[in-house]
């Protein structure tokens, strides 16, 4: 797979239609599964760590484990060994809140010299606990011994820091690098460095207490007395940057581990709770909300969620602005927090090698050095055709979510930046929908959501040639329309909402007339260059209901066509239907099923009615989640068919968590029990409201609009579900619509 873009499948460096077998430049191998290691992922802040369950990095061809800083890996290399063994895996977990890793380990059987069994297995247990904060990874090893006897334990800690950029580590050659630095050894630690053709010196500090009684430039050992039932404490920082703590060892862990809970503990409790009747589906919503809190990062514009782990740990537009239009009912604040650093960071004039045009919203931002030098396009880069539509969409639904109109005021020159794009240089031809064909020599080929080279096609097969309309692009359009229509006339500018609004309109029509195939019952997934239409059965229609472009008679004949046994898998909604030329449910993009992608599909259903239909995705997705390990849904899992008494086939090196998928079970909550707001009369509404048929209850606490807020518990009494207010804090209506 390549690109910036999640997970993105190979990218040809050529243009559209260029044979899919020549190599891609940013290429993600699958050399090794991620599921297959099944890693334990941390992060904070621009710092993120993969390990397996050992609590080890272990490097090696294909290998993604280690700790990242800012796309450069400052520990590529890890193991930790008793008597020179490996020890065994008891258990491997990560705290719900995700706040620490916790590994339990034990000794194998060890032997001496000539043979005879020294120490046998499972007398002595090693706990590491560990966690990251600001930018350090710190990590406790209590060894205690179960044995009867006084036993000497020699534990090892090997290490290494390759520093590859995050570009190499994804499979990228490069001809030259920088130059590592001799080890700098002291008595109670190691200072690994290496400085980059960029000119930056990046360096990672290791610290050990107690004294190791042996330290090397790649290990340190400790000689551990422990007399029966005893346990010993030993703790380990690694630093990528900042300045060292001025507090012992033992001191700065137990206090970066305060810390690090409150952040976790302040940033789950922004938003609304859930707790309903099913507890694997508590288990679920529980990993989806820590996982969000741990994927968001503090900018200076507000929290930001950056895509997902191990290789989109940082900015981009696209899965913030769904993430946040998923999580707008549970937590407006990331909305408000995504608006503003993309606000921050609009393109403000026409940069070709960083596809980057006047009003034009982020893609993806890198810090490595890689990015520095140019060697990939992607410092700052702009390459994606709706981050810019969504901007608008989500200020627009921000908006009715919150009635927040000084945050629409400070939007609004951003906004009309944004709609200027659109309207010049997003409609390349002038015919009313927006297209993409890349700028750069080097970006990507295919920029919408679905950006794998071979993800837009013909009937055929054959690739489709650009500029390239997308459909769910000017669904998006649509959207944004309105939304600026909304604000403007809110903030005192009639004449411009009504343009706005007939400029939605006139793209409906001409939407309806272009994309709408009567043969195949829903809208085609494209407009090639000669404005042909690309005939394929795909999810994208599903994004036309999320908007609401699609005329009311449309949406039946749409939904039948996604929930029909070529699109549905029984896990949820295939990106391509198994008829078409492309299918395949191993791919990224012609075949596979994302949590994302049908949690907005499953929005677009409720929006016409079909709540029903959003239930069976809800259904799907959250069956599959049973099968998944931490009941984390990954950012795709393969198509095939849902099996009786089996799970869902994985797809093998998508990213986990990613932030649009630990999003979706909440969107699938709104959805199905029709949650709307209405912030400026005090009133929520639940239009409809149904419950899949693995939940009996929904509790919904803290549930905010204007300056009060309710816990609300909605509960299914034969064919109707009935809502009940628990508690009300402030002038709060609840109204149940059926």
């Amino acid at each position: 797979m390549q690109t910036i873009s999640p997970g993105a499948a190979a990218q040809v460096p050529a243009g559209a239609g260029t044979v899919a077998s020549q190599i891609a430049q940013f290429f993600i191998p699958a050399a090794a599964s991620l599921q297959e290691r099944r890693p334990r992922t941390l992060k904070h802040g621009d710092t993120f760590a993969v390990f397996d369950h050992n609590g080890d990095a272990l490097s090696g061809p294909g290998s993604p484990e280690g700790l990242y800083h800012r796309d450069t890996r400052h520990l590529s290399h890890l193991c930790l060994t008793v008597q020179g063994a490996r020890p065994l895996l008891l258990s491997s977990t990560l705290r719900d809140d995700n706040a620490t890793l916790t590994c339990d380990l034990t000794n194998p059987d060890l032997f001496d010299a000539e043979g005879r069994l020294a120490l046998e297995h499972d007398l002595i247990h090693i706990r590491r606990s560990r966690f990251l904060w600001r930018a350090t990874c710190f990590e406790r090893l209590a060894v205690r011994n179960f044995n009867d006897e006084r036993q000497h334990v020699r534990l090892a800690i090997a290490f290494a820091a390759d520093f590859a950029d995050l570009f190499e580590v994804r499979g990228t050659r490069r001809a030259r690098r920088g130059t590592h630095q001799a080890p700098d050894i002291g008595p109670a630690g190691v200072t690994l460095a290496y400085v980059g053709l960029d000119g930056q010196r990046r360096e990672t500090n290791l610290r050990f207490d107690p004294l190791p009684s042996e330290i090397a430039g790649d290990h340190a050992v400790f000689d551990i007395d422990l007399a029966p039932h005893e346990t010993k404490m030993l703790f380990v920082e690694v630093r990528c940057a900042g300045e060292a703590s001025n507090h012992p060892l033992r001191r700065a862990f137990f206090m970066a581990l305060r810390d690090a809970r409150r952040a976790l503990r302040a940033s789950s409790t922004r938003g609304a709770s859930i707790v309903t009747s099913n507890e694997i589906f508590n288990e679920a919503v529980r990993r989806s909300v820590s996982d969000l809190c741990m994927l968001t990062t503090d900018t200076p514009e507000g929290p930001y969620p950056y895509a997902g782990i191990p290789w989109f740990s940082t900015v981009f537009g696209r899965d913030a602005l769904i993430t946040a239009l998923e999580t707008l009912w549970f937590d407006p604040a990331l909305a408000r927090g995504v608006l503003g650093h993309l606000a921050a960071n609009q393109a403000t004039a026409a940069d070709p090698s960083a596809d980057a045009e006047p009003g034009k919203i982020l893609h993806e931002l890198r810090q490595g050095e890689m990015a520095e030098l140019g060697e990939v396009p992607f410092r700052r880069y702009y390459g994606s055709i709706d981050s810019t539509p969504l901007f608008v969409m989500l200020a627009g639904a921000y908006y009715e979510r919150t009635a927040d109109l000084e945050t629409a005021r400070r939007l609004w020159p951003h906004i009309e930046a944004a709609l200027s794009w659109i309207e010049n240089d997003g409609d390349r031809d002038g015919d009313g929908f927006v297209e993409y064909a890349r700028r750069a020599g080097d970006g990507l080929v295919n920029q919408g959501w679905k950006d794998s080279h071979d993800s837009v096609f013909h009937a055929d097969g054959s690739f489709a040639r650009g500029p390239i309309a997308l459909a769910e692009v000017q669904a998006y359009v649509y959207g944004a329309w309105r939304a600026a229509a909304l604000l403007a006339r809110r903030l005192g500018q009639a004449s411009r909402g009504a343009q706005l609004k007939a400029q939605a309109k006139a793209l409906r029509r001409r939407f309806d007339q272009a994309f709408f195939d009567e043969e195949l019952g829903t809208y085609v997934l494209a407009l090639d260059g000669d404005k042909r239409p690309c005939r394929v059965r795909a999810s994208n229609a599903g994004h036309a209901l999320f908007t609401g472009i699609a005329y009311p008679e449309r949406a039946a004949s749409v939904i039948d066509a996604l929930m029909a046994g070529p699109s549905f898998s029984g896990w949820g909604v295939r990106t391509v239907a198994a008829t078409e030329a492309r299918y395949n449910p191993m791919s990224y993009h012609n075949g596979s099923v994302w949590p994302h992608d049908n949690a907005l599909i499953a929005a677009g259903c409720a929006r016409y009615g079909f709540r029903r239909e959003a239930a069976r995705i809800f259904e799907g997705l959250f069956s599959a989640s049973i099968y998944i390990d931490l009941r984390r849904l990954p950012e795709l899992f393969c198509g095939f068919p849902r099996q009786r008494g089996q799970g869902p086939t994985f797809y093998p090196v998508a990213c986990a968590p990613q932030a649009w998928a630990a999003a979706a079970p909440l969107s699938l909550i709104q959805s199905c029990l029709g949650l709307g707001f209405e912030p400026e009369t005090g009133q929520i509404t639940f239009t409809r409201p149904i419950l899949p048929e693995f939940l009996q209850e929904v509790v919904l606490r803290h549930l905010s609009v204007g300056r009060g807020s309710v816990d609300v518990a909605l509960r299914r009494i034969g064919s109707e579900v009935v809502a009940n207010v628990l508690s009300r804090d402030g002038d709060i209506r609840v109204v149940t619509t059926s």
